[in-house]
């Protein structure tokens, strides 16, 4: 142990973490260091946001501010009908670190998702989730005194790994040896280590229970090692959301708005692709449907859509031969972009831009570049959605939704206009949205695992009252809790208050950081490993 660490406060992110992963795990004491602090602090549920998904959750978290706010509403920022997977320039308000350093305190992030390029602050920051594979870091050279440190350092798993559940480990390894190196070499008050493996594996191998185990209990051996070397006084365990079994059906938003006449499609040309399951490396490489310059192939592709022969049809044709396997792994995705039948975005009233976001946009006159729905109809329209959507039943007759609201229900502050009109929540999230045109708006679910609201956060140490609890826990109140281990007022901005666990510092203002613009993502790395996890479709 280092006696002299000034490591005041340690936030430990596990993405996805929740009841229903953490019970079986801490009743065959397979994680006995992170079961500890549960046994030994104060812990419960944490209730997540809507939409509970990685790239909009883990900056809720780290702001205490919602989407409204900060500006992040799912993996993908849209300029127009145009798109860019979303970084660190999108984050609009000020983050825990940079609080901190206001503050004359120096902090050290390793992995937090949506922080490439990352923001000069005191302390270090190796960027997560959405960064490409060789991030810019801060401060500048980090990265490579990191890989000269302990071996190797990487954003993602290595790529066509023989066994999954050992390459993702071996991340959450370089996780935890990078936040021990970098609180030797920077002395923070604070620490935040994030470890995303825990979610990705549900997307991958839900079923693989040992690799699983295997990620987890290596988030132990790191968690364990991090505790004996810096001995923070304060540790606070925290996810973005939870995870679980869709045990409802797939449905096809876009597909039910073009059956009420809202949603306009096109066969060839621009726009999202629309067969999910057609997918291969030049889609995951990151090759932009909205902006490419088709091949021979993918010209007469485009031509033979407009005349009906579409990419969903050859999949019709494609599964009842049991080729449509062969076919997501062998096909150019450019050849498949050219010849689905996709959602014609100018042309449409309504439209689902993304399944993460969880909801509808209108396409309203003098907000969008094509708008066609005019300002003064824009609340009949919104109404007449809302209704609609709110009517949606399965085949089984149960409700899709368990709300359908206006967005500014969920949302508020000066990035709203970024969001949905229409916010839609599956019933217990147990229905898989889709953006595809199909011609059923129903189906199985794309994926059997996928995100709950229902979270989980744990404290432990010296700033904690073990016996007040932590109440009914929001996203919103880590960031309030955090500071409030510090002695640090929180920002009357934010969304969430200290838990009850925690003295209330009192409150103070910090600027908006909403001066820079945004800058382009545009790395292939990023959308293959999105795509990949289906977060693109």
């Amino acid at each position: 142990m280092d006696d002299d660490s000034s490591l005041r406060t340690l936030l430990v992110g596990i993405d996805a973490a929740c009841d229903r992963v953490l019970a079986p795990l801490f009743e065959d004491d397979a994680v006995p260091t992170l079961e500890s602090i549960y046994r030994d602090g104060t812990g419960g549920t944490l209730e997540s946001q809507i939409p509970p998904w990685t790239a909009s959750a883990w900056p809720s978290l780290y702001t205490g501010k919602n989407p409204g706010k900060h500006g992040v509403f799912g993996f993908l920022r849209f300029d127009g009908y145009d798109w860019d997977v979303v970084n660190a320039s999108d984050v609009r308000e000020p983050t825990l670190w940079e609080i901190l350093d206001e503050h004359g305190l120096t902090s050290v992030v390793v992995n937090a998702p949506v922080t490439h390029p990352p923001r000069p602050f005191d302390g270090a920051l190796l960027p997560g989730y959405t960064a490409p594979e060789d991030p810019d870091c801060h401060p500048e050279g980090l990265l490579e005194d990191v890989r000269d440190a302990i071996g190797d350092y990487r954003v993602y798993p290595e790529e066509n790994a023989s066994d999954l559940g050992d390459a993702y480990a071996d991340c959450v390894r370089m996780r935890g040896e990078a936040f021990r190196y970098l609180s030797d070499r920077f002395d923070p008050e604070f620490g935040f280590v994030e470890f995303q493996a825990t979610d990705s594996i549900f997307h991958e191998t839900p079923e693989d229970e040992a690799a699983i185990r295997a990620i987890y209990r290596e988030l132990d051996r790191q968690l364990a090692a991090i505790l004996e070397t810096h001995d923070p006084d304060t540790v606070i365990v925290a996810s973005d959301h939870g995870m679980g079994p869709y045990d409802g059906r797939e449905f096809r938003v876009n597909e039910f708005l073009r059956q009420e006449g809202l949603v306009a499609t096109r066969k060839g040309g621009d726009g999202m692709p629309t067969w999910a399951t057609v997918r291969d490396d030049a889609l995951k490489a990151g090759e932009d449907a909205t902006d490419h310059d088709p091949g021979p192939a993918a010209r007469a592709m485009a031509v033979a859509a407009r005349v009906g022969l579409t990419s969903q049809r050859i999949e019709a044709v494609l599964e009842r031969l049991g080729l449509a396997d062969v076919a997501a792994k062998h096909a150019p995705a450019g050849l498949v972009n050219a010849g689905a039948e996709q959602v014609d975005f100018p042309d449409s009233q309504a439209y689902v831009r993304s399944r993460i976001e969880c909801g509808v946009r209108i396409n309203l006159e003098g907000r969008e570049p094509d708008g066609v729905v005019p300002q003064e109809e824009y609340e009949a329209v919104r109404t007449r959605l809302i209704d609609a959507l709110r009517s949606v039943r399965t085949p089984d007759g149960e409700p899709v939704f368990e709300a359908v609201r206006p967005r500014e229900e969920y949302f508020h502050g000066p990035e709203t206009d970024r969001a949905v009109d229409i916010v839609a929540v599956p019933a217990d999230f147990d229905h898989f949205l889709s953006a595809t045109l199909r011609d059923e708006q129903f189906g199985p679910p794309t994926e059997p695992w996928n995100h709950k609201r229902d979270g989980t956060i744990a404290a432990r140490g010296d700033a904690v009252d073990h016996a007040a609890g932590v109440g009914d826990a929001h996203l919103f109140d880590v960031a309030p809790t955090v500071l409030a281990t510090l002695d640090v007022p929180f920002g009357e901005r934010m969304d969430g208050d200290p838990l009850p666990c925690v003295d209330d510092p009192g409150v103070d203002t910090y600027a908006r950081r909403d001066d820079a613009p945004s800058v382009e993502t545009e790395d292939e790395g990023v959308e293959q490993r999105l795509a990949d996890l289906g977060y693109l479709e």
